[in-house]
């Protein structure tokens, strides 16, 4: 799917009707994964867009602190230039404020419905230790298992801690590592075990079981959603 650009309602000739018809264009393609319940890179994508332009609206030096890594020096550069070029034009300025308040309104009813499909998603959930679990939780094997067949994927993840604003957050790096079907051989503790029979280096895992009785896109919904939610879960644990 094309995404717009970080300027798009900036860019090229700034008028209104022109600027309603790219957002709604970029909106239709967005709802379309929406409505077969595939949040990402989707939704990550909206609000980026949604800030971006409130942020604009707001302060341009507002979008260089709270976006460094998804801004590059060249595009904030940019950005800026067209922020002093336009704060010049009274007439300009106020066009670009009625693209700016009309694709808000649009951007955050689109992504007030996205949220709505992920909050579901995340009541679906249930998470569960899977024998003893260590003191060490940074780094551990889940498991995630949707609706009624056996297939279990197994994923090894890593936990790890970032500052932001003075605020700290967990982070989650996940390796697919193969799958599994369950059975009276394979039962959860019988993967655990042959994990830790394979790779030696965790001889004491922490371990999940992350299911749903309902099935969702694994890449695009489930898997994202599993992974912020054990994010949450072990944070709670700790």
């Amino acid at each position: 799917m094309k995404s717009l650009s970080e300027t798009w309602f900036a860019e090229g000739r700034i008028d209104f009707e022109l600027k309603k018809y790219t957002l709604l264009a970029y909106l239709q393609e967005v709802n379309k994964y929406f409505n077969e319940n595939k949040l990402y890179p989707q939704l990550a994508d909206m609000v980026f867009h949604y800030n971006n332009i409130v942020a604009f609206r707001e302060n341009k030096k507002y979008l260089q602190e709270h976006f460094p890594k998804k801004m590059t020096g060249i595009q904030m550069e940019k950005l800026q230039l067209l922020y002093q070029q336009m704060i010049e034009d009274d007439e300009l300025m106020q066009e670009l404020e009625d693209i700016i308040h009309y694709a808000a309104g649009k951007m955050k009813t689109t992504i007030q419905n996205a949220t709505g499909i992920y909050e579901f998603v995340e009541e679906q959930i249930e998470i569960t230790p899977i024998g003893i679990i260590p003191l060490d939780i940074q780094e551990g094997y889940f498991f995630l298992s949707s609706g009624n067949t056996k297939e279990t994927s197994v994923y090894h993840y890593r936990l790890s801690i970032f500052e932001k604003h003075d605020e700290k957050y967990r982070s989650i790096r996940t390796l697919f590592i193969d799958n599994w079907q369950r059975g009276i051989s394979h039962t959860y503790e019988n993967i655990k075990s042959e994990l830790i029979r394979r790779w030696k280096d965790l001889p004491n895992p922490a371990v999940y079981a992350i299911e749903t009785e309902l099935n969702f896109p694994v890449d695009e919904t489930l898997l994202p959603v599993a992974k912020r939610s054990l994010v949450k879960f072990i944070s709670t644990a700790a």
